[in-house]
């Protein structure tokens, strides 16, 4: 396949559309990218050379400038020598040089129209490059999501399965019976003198204040 042709075929392209109907959309992209990396390589090497080229027309062109005026000099001197004879020769060579320099001016031309084309599908295929690599990195970092997001429904899946459940379950188990340890430490065990002390102390108050409200309900009832 001529560069031409995998060229206009690449920019004609719809990446999306490829892209859709694959079955590894990153693969293919990376198959993509190199196809477009390789061509691109070939067609500034092409015009490269197209531009050497012309640059080498170019100094040709002012070598038959200066060969030109030569011979025009050589036969404005042969005639000032009543030589028309080797001034008709010089004249036959300047001719010659100019007819050399039109086919040079217009391989020039050509040359500079096929630059131009180059380099415009250069840009073109550019472009399509550079929309193609970001088109990856967005496949990249959707296929990166979907790994996390696969790993975490893969992590809720494992949390709800009977055994994870049967170990919290045993969990708060344990935690319940130590809970209920602990209360009983100290039941059944015969209080402290300080302990007794304060329940005596918190009897005589509740003691002292029945009587109070008894007091005041009798003194109520008599001024009635």
């Amino acid at each position: 396949m001529g560069i031409f042709t995998r060229f206009r075929d690449i920019v004609s392209a719809n990446i999306n559309s490829m892209l859709d109907k694959a079955e590894d959309p990153e693969k293919m992209v990376s198959m993509m990218i190199r196809e477009m990396e390789d061509t691109l390589v070939e067609l500034k090497s092409s015009c490269a050379g197209i531009m050497a080229e012309s640059k080498r027309i170019q100094r040709q062109l002012e070598q038959i400038d200066s060969r030109t005026s030569y011979w025009e000099d050589k036969a404005r001197l042969a005639i000032e020598k009543n030589r028309d004879d080797l001034a008709k020769e010089a004249l036959l060579e300047k001719r010659r040089f100019i007819d050399t320099k039109l086919r040079l001016e217009s391989d020039f031309k050509d040359h500079q129209h096929l630059i131009a084309q180059y380099k415009e599908d250069i840009r073109q295929l550019e472009e399509k490059l550079q929309a193609a690599r970001d088109k990856k990195r967005l496949l990249v970092q959707r296929h990166i999501h979907a790994l996390h997001k696969k790993q975490a429904q893969r992590e809720v899946r494992r949390a709800n399965s009977t055994e994870a459940v049967l170990k919290f379950d045993e969990l708060e188990n344990r935690i319940e019976r130590m809970e209920a340890e602990a209360e009983l430490t100290n039941y059944g065990q015969k209080p402290t003198l300080q302990a007794e002390l304060e329940q005596l102390e918190i009897e005589a108050e509740i003691e002292n204040e029945l009587q109070a409200l008894k007091k005041k309900s009798s003194s109520g009832s008599k001024q009635e």
